[in-house]
């Protein structure tokens, strides 16, 4: 099941118990080569000690009354440093997108990604707007009948704020025989839709499409794969419902290579899977789409004549085709299927706006992936989208990764603003662009028998990286960078801060995923494949360290609120500082010292700021942000601020402080938020200039 969430990292000190801060990151040797995943690492174990935190850890995070962590989710570097991913619930009602990532070292603390920066949840749970009517709302959305329809309250976290809703799932087969597991978003006020989002995700021995491989079995001729967890296929015999029937046999020579025999479909599902397990077990070191060593099923023969396949959240399903003459089950549709697995298990990528088109793309990236790990002569790696299976009936491909628009259909080759308005399937196209761009460049060429060129939105002329560093890449983006809600603002700059950490800042790894992010037209934002800190200040600003550039060197006060989260943006660079934004009772300050010379004839102090809230009232101010001259025992407000002077972009605020010359004096920034809602004050570009 698809959740909401966008990434956004913030530094703090963790208390109660989980001491320090941890400013490390993995260590980014500029040509690593083994998989990041420590050696003998368990997944269920690391979870099972994660759970066994949560409390601590919400303390730490300064999380509301109420708010109850678990543990989705652990990645763990060879160096010790874990990714933890967190769901949670309010008052006992579970808050979709609520989810957020914390990176650890130990028991030390060093970032969080929260979703869409919601470091707080809470909300009014009385809802005015009945459950029938939500059930009512969500029914005539769906375009099929429902078979089941029903519903619960959550918190849902939209990309404004927090709000109580109904989550209704109807459930339904399509007429096209696709079976629909529908979540709807009701606003438990207004009725408003506020999304939806479909369970089911679809996609596109003697095997159909890979000539004669060895598939693992069970020593009584099953199709169950005991050294890849247990993976087993299934046939369903036309049937769109069930389980279906393991295939067996009686030597363990399974299929014809042609559809006259049906274990031939099993064959090339079974294989497939076996292939895609091998994949992420000897590339990224995962065990499992899952990460938990278990195998799932791989069903064939659905419905008749079903021109599809969809994972569904636990299995895979494949149709015959048209005319149930061309099963969809070659190795990079098996492969993408799987995949959407290993994406629900991460960063569980929702399936609308950008995160749509990410979440597809996903599955084609490491679906291609898979086929070139492969290596099978009957079917080599190229960057064309099921081949083999004519779906079109033409003898074309589904999608071109090389140059997406070419398929005629609506994919677009270059990422804007309405990119998030389309089908996942065609806004998958950008970053199946750049996973081209990165792994062979712009240019033409020929890979597995197949002509591609590709050229750059920006026009530029990219040099590749290499298939195998944009696939780890991805995975490590994927899987400690992205949450469900993510956009392809946020995929730059996970992937960049990936490349970093894998290659490090200066490598050409990290310059050409850069550059290939650039060839599909996303916009720069705070990650660049660059090292250093900020320059000390010119022009006469006496502050140091005045963009936090460097963290919070020169700065004191509370820890944290110095951040490089992207959960709000920096006005210029990656830094800024943010107070706030806890929607617990809470006070943070950061102050420097500085000396404003006796010669001077004006001194100024001037700063941007950038104010949201979630405090629904007009006329109560109830979380302020003052700033502050402090000398010696003597301290000065120049200015307050509240959550009634929200301003969307940054503006900037100018003071005279001339009467302080000849003066050691602190400048000082104080935060006060209550215990409920969050507002948020972020400061950037600081300066205190003299004349």
């Amino acid at each position: 099941m698809k959740r909401l969430t966008s990434a956004g990292a913030v530094a703090i000190v963790a208390t109660a118990g989980l001491a320090g801060a941890f400013t490390g990151s993995p260590a980014g040797a500029a040509d690593r080569a083994a998989p990041l995943p420590a050696s003998g690492f368990n997944q269920p174990a690391a979870v099972q000690a994660e759970q066994a935190l949560t409390a601590k850890t919400a303390t730490a995070l300064g999380l509301g009354s109420g708010e109850v962590l678990k543990v989705r989710d652990v990645v763990k570097d060879a160096d010790g440093t874990e990714y933890v991913r967190y769901d949670r619930t309010y008052n006992g009602l579970e808050v979709v997108g609520g989810d957020l990532i914390v990176k650890r070292k130990g028991e030390v603390i060093g970032e969080v990604t929260y979703n869409r920066g919601a470091k707080s949840v809470g909300v009014a749970t009385k809802p005015t707007l009945s459950q029938s009517a939500a059930l009512t709302k969500a029914a005539k959305t769906a375009d099929f009948k429902a078979t089941s329809n029903k519903g619960t309250l959550v918190v849902f976290v939209t990309p404004a704020k927090p709000v109580l809703a109904y989550e209704v799932v109807t459930t339904g087969v399509k007429a096209d025989q696709t079976p629909s597991v529908l979540h709807s978003f009701i606003d438990a006020k207004t009725g408003a839709l506020l999304d939806q989002d479909d369970e089911v995700k679809t996609g596109t021995g003697n095997s159909m499409y890979s000539g004669t491989v060895s598939i693992g079995t069970s020593g009584s001729y099953s199709m169950t794969d005991p050294s890849r967890g247990g993976n087993w296929t299934t046939d369903l015999n036309g049937a769109t419902s069930g389980s279906g029937t393991t295939f067996t046999d009686p030597d363990d020579t399974w299929g014809n290579g042609a559809t006259s025999s049906r274990q031939t479909a099993g064959v090339d599902a079974h294989y497939g899977s076996q292939l895609t397990w091998d994949y992420y077990k000897n590339v990224h070191g995962r065990n499992g789409i899952f990460n938990n060593g278990q195998g799932a099923r791989s069903r064939v023969h659905y419905g008749n004549a079903y021109v599809n396949a969809f994972w569904d959240g636990s299995q895979m399903t494949y149709g015959d085709g048209a005319s149930n003459a061309r099963p969809l089950t070659s190795i990079d549709v098996a492969g993408h299927e799987m995949s959407h697995g290993v994406t629900e298990a991460t960063a569980n990528l929702n399936y609308s706006g950008d995160a749509g088109g990410l979440n597809e793309s996903t599955s084609d990236i490491f679906g291609t992936a898979v086929e070139f790990s492969a290596n099978n002569s009957s079917d080599p790696g190229d960057y064309l989208i099921g081949e083999k299976i004519n779906i079109n009936g033409n003898g074309t491909p589904l999608r071109y990764m090389d140059k997406p628009s070419k398929d005629g259909r609506g994919s677009v080759d270059c990422w804007s603003t309405s990119t998030g308005g389309l089908d996942p399937h065609y806004s998958s196209g950008p970053l199946n662009h750049w996973f081209y761009l990165a792994s062979e460049g712009t240019g033409s060429k020929v890979i597995g028998g197949v002509t591609h060129s590709s050229t750059a939105c920006n026009g530029a002329t990219i040099t590749p990286v290499g298939r195998d560093v944009a696939a780890k890449v991805w995975y490590r983006t994927l899987s400690t960078k992205l949450s469900s809600g993510s956009t392809y603002k946020d995929a730059r700059e996970g992937a960049i801060n990936s490349a970093k950490e894998l290659y490090g800042a200066d490598s050409t790894q990290c310059k050409g995923i850069e550059a290939a992010f650039n060839g599909i037209s996303v916009p720069a934002g705070a990650a660049a494949c660059t090292g250093g800190t900020e320059p000390p200040p010119t022009g006469g600003n006496l502050l140091l360290n005045p963009g936090f550039e460097s963290g919070a060197v020169n700065w004191t006060g509370t820890s944290g609120p110095i951040t490089n989260n992207t959960g709000r943006p920096a006005r210029t660079g990656t830094w800024k500082m943010w107070l706030g934004g806890n929607g617990t009772t809470s006070t943070e300050n950061e102050a420097q010292s500085v000396s404003i010379p006796a010669t001077a004839t004006s001194a100024t102090l001037s700063f941007w700021i950038r104010i949201d809230s979630s405090e629904t009232t007009s006329s109560t101010v109830y979380d302020t942000a003052r700033i502050q001259i402090v000398d010696g025992s003597t301290t000065t407000t120049l200015a307050t601020y509240s959550n009634l002077s929200e301003n969307p972009t940054y503006v900037q605020k100018t003071f005279n402080v001339t009467a302080y010359k000849g003066k050691t004096i602190s400048v000082k920034f104080l935060m006060n938020e209550d215990s409920s809602l969050q507002t948020s004050f972020v400061v950037d570009d600081t300066s205190l200039t003299t004349s």
